[in-house]
């Protein structure tokens, strides 16, 4: 019998949505993972250090983990509509008003950090002050406070900053979507090289099916996805799951990887990132 494997992602509802029927050993025949929560600069580091089977990470910490780990076709975030936003207190004019200043970012491997990078090398010719790694629910709070100039955000921030009386200074993924018309890449799942091709597929049909299962039922997950939503009220955990849950996170198909691709490939130009070795991103 093969070893159970591990897991870690993080409890936000996009992930609780896609992972609850394999996490709850409903796919037939896949045994349920051992799951680890965890916000997404802790499983950037887990994946960097080698540890754990399966991992939700930045698609902007992949370079530095594809020789230990593969990534998967299926179960990641990629879309259109849903980027990373650069928030401020009002009164600020335009982004070159953030030169010298202090920004907030949920990591520095993060796919957000990646996107906003290629964006304020042309919007912010200044360059910025220092940048401050937050977990991304104390981010707002810390630009509403003026404990920082800036805030870089993810998930459902989308919907709630305005709660915390703040300025939407830039979108990210609107930026990035007008230069290239490809979808957003976020966050991708990666497995262990070392499982092997068969189960490495394995894995990919158990979080595949997972998804299905999800959109056919999606009561069936909802108390899995708002018992670990830190509190967020069901309204906003159905636009969270509908924005980051998409045909990109059943398959990324040939446009999810063009657009994968071309983030790795702009950022390594810049010097960002490692450069992407061909065929990097396939296994088998």
């Amino acid at each position: 019998m093969a070893e159970r494997l591990s897991i870690a992602y993080s409890p936000c509802p996009n992930d609780t949505f896609v992972f609850h029927a394999w996490a709850h050993g409903l796919v037939p025949g896949a045994d349920a993972p051992e799951v680890t929560f965890a916000d997404i600069d802790v499983t950037n580091g887990l994946a960097e250090r080698g540890e754990l089977d399966v991992l939700k990470i930045s698609y902007g910490a992949l370079p530095w983990v594809l020789e230990q780990y593969a990534l998967l076709p299926c179960g990641g975030a990629l879309g259109r509509g849903c980027g990373p936003l650069v928030l401020t207190l009002p009164g600020v004019g335009s982004p070159a008003d953030l030169a010298g200043k202090t920004v907030a970012v949920p990591s520095e491997r993060s796919t957000a950090y990646l996107l906003f990078r290629l964006w304020a090398a042309k919007a912010v010719p200044g360059g910025f002050g220092e940048i401050v790694v937050l977990p991304f629910h104390e981010i707002m709070p810390a630009v509403r406070d003026g404990r920082v100039d800036a805030g870089l955000v993810i998930h459902e921030a989308r919907f709630t900053y305005r709660q915390y009386g703040l300025h939407s200074l830039a979108d990210m993924g609107e930026a990035w979507e007008q230069e290239t018309g490809l979808p957003i890449p976020l966050g991708a799942i990666v497995a262990r090289r070392s499982l092997g091709t068969e189960r490495l597929r394995a894995i990919g049909d158990a979080i595949r099916a997972s998804v299905r299962q999800a959109w056919a039922d999606p009561a069936a997950s909802r108390e899995y996805v708002l018992a670990h939503a830190q509190e967020m009220d069901l309204d906003v955990a159905e636009q969270h799951i509908g924005l980051y849950v998409t045909e990109f996170t059943e398959d990324l198909g040939e446009e999810g990887y063009a657009a994968v691709r071309a983030l790795l490939t702009r950022a390594a130009a810049e010097g960002l990132v490692p450069p992407l070795d061909p065929g990097a991103l396939t296994f088998g």
